[in-house]
């Protein structure tokens, strides 16, 4: 009898532990999540989020996109992630100007103690153009909105709920939260240059460079009101180069410095067009992958369908966490979709038009 309730007592501390563990894994990930904004891995499938000057760099007069995400449900509670942007793009003037307005929606819930962001941010970029027989554009933009963020305060676990044998419920978290709940308005700027390359109308980049938070929103759910929302600089990077009338290369990559913590993200795509008439074929064939330094490889495959484009992509964890998530990391889908309007002053008819 004495060894069974030994093995009994042994269970039942073991699965305490593996609670406290599951649930200290849990706060110090959403705490991490509360220091860095949040990310996606197909980054170029959220322009609003990189930089507000990106908005309308893109071949039509309309496009929505939209990226979800699910990432470390091999350690805790799955991080799930939902981005929505719509971008209208028109001319204005006589010139070849044009502005495009903009909205950026975002929804992240993390970890065990669901602790959930909302964002609501209206954008507007205005691209000048710096050269009347090719495509260069200097553009300046600014997104603006409501940002709320909440945690379930009754699934919070901390180790002062541990009372010597494992965890009990019953004991105070000792986490001294006055709010399970705060709203805030943030603003960025952006600005960012796209050209062509030489007389090569499909070959072009661009480089940017963003100002996230610059008002300095308060951000604690704690009594300390001094707490702020550290601003976020983002240079960003993107090339386009033809290899042949049928395939080209993509490259892109973003460098983020928020606070102490930096991030950097790089990589490529191949595409081969698929169609009897390369200038306007019926599918493009995308493969490529990126890299998060010292955090993941990530492998993606998309699918363009003229108007209409699905993306994949699998964070493959090679950080210090990579023995905790078994080298496991983030799902992530995207779908977007670009068309043009029929009318007068579409960008399709333009001569000239920021585009990449």
């Amino acid at each position: 009898m004495k060894n069974r309730k030994e093995k009994t007592t042994g269970r039942k501390r073991s699965t305490a532990g593996k609670k406290i563990i599951a649930g200290l894994i849990s706060i110090l990930a959403t705490f991490s999540v509360t220091a860095q904004d949040i990310h996606f891995s197909q980054f170029f499938e959220a322009p609003l989020l990189r930089n507000p000057s990106l908005a309308g760099i893109f071949t039509g007069d309309l496009r929505v996109q939209g990226v979800y995400r699910s990432q470390w449900g091999s350690v805790t509670v799955p991080y799930r992630t939902g981005s929505f942007d719509l971008e209208y793009k028109q001319p204005i003037g006589r010139g070849d100007d044009f502005i495009t307005t903009g909205i950026q929606l975002l929804y992240d819930r993390a970890g065990t103690a669901n602790f959930t962001t909302t964002n609501v941010l209206p954008a507007l970029n205005y691209h000048k153009s710096l050269n009347a027989d090719k495509n260069r554009y200097l553009s300046m933009g600014f997104m603006a909105g409501w940002v709320q963020k909440r945690i379930d305060i009754s699934k919070v676990t901390t180790n002062n709920q541990y009372d010597g044998n494992g965890y009990n419920p019953m004991m105070a978290t000792g986490e001294p939260f006055i709010n399970s709940k705060l709203s805030y308005f943030d603003a960025s700027v952006g600005m960012s240059y796209n050209s062509a390359i030489r007389d090569k109308e499909a070959d072009n980049y661009f480089i940017g460079l963003a100002y996230h938070h610059f008002n300095r929103p308060k951000n604690s759910f704690y009594k300390n009101p001094d707490i702020e929302l550290n601003p976020k600089w983002v240079g960003s990077v993107g090339v386009k180069l033809s290899i042949n009338d049928l395939s080209f290369f993509t490259v892109q990559g973003d460098y983020s410095k928020q606070g102490a913590y930096t991030e950097s993200v790089m990589g490529a795509l191949y595409s081969y067009k698929i169609g009897p008439d390369y200038d306007d074929p019926d599918y493009i064939f995308n493969v490529g992958g990126f890299l998060r330094l010292k955090d993941a490889f990530i492998p993606v495959v998309k699918l363009d369908m003229r108007s209409l484009s699905v993306g994949l992509s699998y964070d493959v964890n090679v950080s210090q966490l990579r023995t905790a998530s078994q080298g496991r990391g983030g799902f992530e889908l995207s779908i977007s979709y670009r068309s043009f309007f029929d009318r007068d002053n579409s960008t399709k008819n333009a001569i000239r038009c920021p585009k990449f």
